[in-house]
């Protein structure tokens, strides 16, 4: 059974159709990736998913459930990781992961928690002085001791420096091995490329392509570009072989500054969503 279903799923905001007909599957245990424009209806899609806002029409499954039937029992088996940082300010690591724990019936252990989100250097450490990226690292760790399901992430790296980034990657793959089903949202792309099983793109309200990231939108099948330098300077060629171009020129003798490119993630999101 997929951790969410959805089908023909619709939601307008005084005349304006802020979701017009999305249809999504996430199995369980993936890593899915939502990316889109401001605007395009992916922040409503999430809170219709997570119970936190109601739906016009549509059929919804979360894990099983109908969000907009769901009780406490189908919430502790969510992790919320918001965008904006937890109020926890004045509360040590070790002090608001405890104080979430009693929340769940079986929670993880909290000193497992803080190790496996790496602030065990931190645990005595007031959230008000930690860093935007440990900051966020505690964000997750208050988002998966009930040792949920399926966790929900908005933007989790905004405003990282890229070696924060790069070791909160490390730590959404570890909570992936664990199986733990992931739906991220995302304005970077690389991000999605580097996490993300599968990626929808959402545009009007609708999902526009949806795939793995190197085959969305035909990328892995569109045209490469070959180039090379010789004795007239750089040149280039287009096109849909570029085994066989390549295999040509070799019979011209040794090829200086060789490279074969196809379009990359981020030139395909934009063609879609322009």
């Amino acid at each position: 059974m997929n951790a969410i279903r959805v089908r023909g799923l619709t939601k307008a905001y005084k005349g304006h159709q802020a979701v017009a007909g999305v249809d999504l599957d996430v199995a369980r245990g993936e890593v899915f990736a939502v990316l889109g424009p401001n605007g395009a209806g992916k922040t409503t899609t999430v809170e219709i998913l997570e119970a936190h806002r109601s739906r016009d029409g549509g059929e919804v499954s979360v894990l099983g459930v109908d969000p907009a039937k769901a009780d406490r029992a189908w919430r502790a088996r969510l992790g919320i990781v918001l965008q904006s940082a937890s109020d926890a300010a004045n509360l040590t690591v070790n002090e608001a992961v405890q104080h979430y724990a009693k929340y769940y019936a079986d929670p993880r252990d909290p000193d497992e928690v803080i190790e496996l989100v790496g602030l065990a250097e931190k645990a005595k450490s007031r959230a008000g002085t930690l860093s935007g990226g440990q900051r966020r690292r505690l964000d997750v760790a208050l988002g998966i001791i009930g040792r949920p399901e399926l966790v929900f992430l908005d933007e989790p790296t905004t405003g990282f420096d890229p070696e924060a980034r790069r070791q909160f990657w490390g730590l959404i793959k570890d909570l992936a091995a664990e199986g733990t089903t992931i739906l991220l949202t995302t304005h970077y792309l690389d991000e999605a490329e580097a996490l993300a099983d599968r990626v929808a793109v959402l545009a009007g309200g609708r999902i526009v392509a949806e795939g793995t990231p190197q085959n969305l939108g035909g990328r892995a099948h569109a045209e490469a570009t070959v180039r090379w330098s010789d004795e007239r300077g750089r040149r280039e060629i287009r096109t849909h072989e570029p085994t066989k171009v390549i295999a040509e020129l070799a019979r011209q003798g040794e090829l200086a500054e060789l490279t074969v490119t196809r379009p990359s993630l981020e030139d395909v999101y934009l063609e879609l969503i322009a």
